[in-house]
């Protein structure tokens, strides 16, 4: 992956790592429903940002 990916991919992978470190608090609530809605849509909205430098899974 080139350097230039991984930056624009950062803030996507920040808003993942605050999620996560959310739920290990307990602030919001341990589910794979939910972390698969908040997946779905931060993923969409990383398509919509980044187009065809998004991550593809």
């Amino acid at each position: 992956m080139s350097a230039a990916k991984a930056l624009l991919r950062a803030p996507f992978d920040a808003m993942r790592e605050q999620y996560a470190s959310a739920v290990r608090a307990g602030f919001i609530e341990r589910s794979l429903l939910a972390s698969a809605r908040f997946e779905h849509k931060l993923g969409a909205l990383e398509r919509a940002t980044l187009g065809p430098w998004a991550r593809r899974v």
